[in-house]
């Protein structure tokens, strides 16, 4: 992966051939005027690609051209499917479709329990050698002794539990953060303890079963001092946020669905801890919790819609322009969050994947480009600087503008 280092390169107006050709060299070739950037190919850990079972939101197929557009070679699939992904059987229909649809490396995880229902252990013996590692994400596992379990037989197994902690009896039927906003528009808020308080209780757990242990998409101050601190203790544990939580609070929603998402966006205290917490390494990834659904299912304002938006073509050039031009962090910085880390983490390979970027291009997001099927996203309108020109996977262009 040559470090995730950050090559500047020229190429002409055949971009992807001269990616294609410098391929059989063991370093990236240096051309000779410096316009377009090439980057190792990015990774996200933590993408919903609907497929089986909710193809009107996002296929295998759009998913990962979106990818491609935004610069990604490698993402793992979350499991909250249907069917879920909890036997060899089940799994294997995803599998199917990452076989014949897949342009990128697409990683599924399996569930950690039967259903994601948090009653009864998934098989994982006989989903582990072909899953990244084991999650129910989009819910908690409620039960301590359940994630107890799971913990125990994923180290046996050799794999990474990977959590979306979430305590069910302290959301109270929120669904934005409970801060500001939520009281001056009468709204029912998500309190943070309920993320941080199962954070605590999980590093507990890895303590006592020595797993490898990896939380979603966090979004509090508190799970950021939380993690921080057990990371000092030498737990093996690492974690990831989402773009929209570092360049995003509160004060932005508006009354559209377009702004709800899970976790919510919280304050800006938090936002600020969390932008601390990828400068001091206590964040180890920056993952997009890529969350596809209908226009319809986003109609509904920010009490009615269903959680989640897209962000996987927008990644890179919202935290480009919004955290490495501002100068909150390094361009070598950022690459480390959306590859060399995730990668090493995760054990997933670069090989000869490559994305490569006119760093200077400017643009305005616009959803009626994406190529996801999801078009809901907080960044409609915003400005950005960087567009992915090409994007090379296994010494293929998976993606050319």
């Amino acid at each position: 992966m040559s470090n995730a280092k950050v090559i500047t390169a020229s190429l002409d107006n055949a971009v992807a051939d001269a990616i294609r050709a410098s391929i059989s060299t063991p370093e990236f070739s240096v051309f000779d005027d410096s316009r377009y950037t090439v980057f190792p190919g990015f990774c996200d850990v933590h993408v919903h690609f609907r497929e089986p079972g909710f193809s009107y939101k996002e296929t295998m197929v759009t998913g990962s051209r979106a990818s491609a557009r935004g610069g990604y070679t490698a993402v793992c699939t979350m499991p909250n499917l249907k069917p879920v992904p909890d036997s060899v059987e089940h799994l294997n229909e995803q599998l199917k479709l990452i076989e014949e649809g897949a342009c990128i490396h697409v990683y599924p995880y399996g569930a950690i329990t039967v259903g994601e229902q948090g009653e009864v252990l998934a098989d994982l013996e006989g989903m582990a050698p072909n899953v990244i590692g084991f999650s129910d994400d989009g819910k908690g596992v409620q039960s301590d002794d359940m994630m107890r379990q799971a913990m125990l037989r994923a180290k046996a197994l050799g794999k990474m539990i990977v959590a979306h902690c979430e305590v069910n009896d302290l959301l109270r039927g929120g669904y934005i953060h409970d801060g500001e906003y939520a009281k001056e528009h009468g709204h029912r808020g998500i309190c943070s303890e309920s993320e941080w308080v199962q954070i605590a209780r999980d590093l507990e757990l890895v303590k006592e079963t020595g797993c490898k242990y990896h939380v979603c998409h966090i979004s509090t101050k508190e799970s950021v001092e939380i993690i921080r601190k057990a990371k000092a203790e030498g737990v093996d544990v690492t974690c990831e946020t989402g773009p929209h939580y570092l360049v995003m609070d509160d004060s932005f929603l508006k009354e559209e669905g377009r702004f709800k998402m899970n976790p919510p966006l919280r304050s800006a205290e938090d936002r600020e801890a969390l932008i601390q917490g990828i400068i001091d390494g206590t964040i180890d990834c920056i993952a997009t919790d890529h969350a596809p659904h209908s226009a319809e299912e986003k109609a509904k304002g920010l009490e009615k819609s269903a959680f989640g938006v897209v962000g996987i073509e927008t990644a890179f050039p919202i935290c480009y322009t919004y955290l490495v031009k501002s100068g909150i962090i390094t361009l070598e910085k950022l690459i480390d969050l959306l590859v060399k880390n995730p990668r090493e983490r995760f054990g997933i390979p670069c090989g000869n994947d490559f994305t490569v970027w006119d760093l200077e291009a400017l643009d305005v997001v616009d959803p009626a480009d994406f190529l996801s099927l999801g078009k809901a996203t907080p960044f409609e309108g915003w400005q950005i600087q960087g567009k992915c020109v090409a994007t090379v996977c296994d010494g293929k262009v998976v993606y050319k503008a």
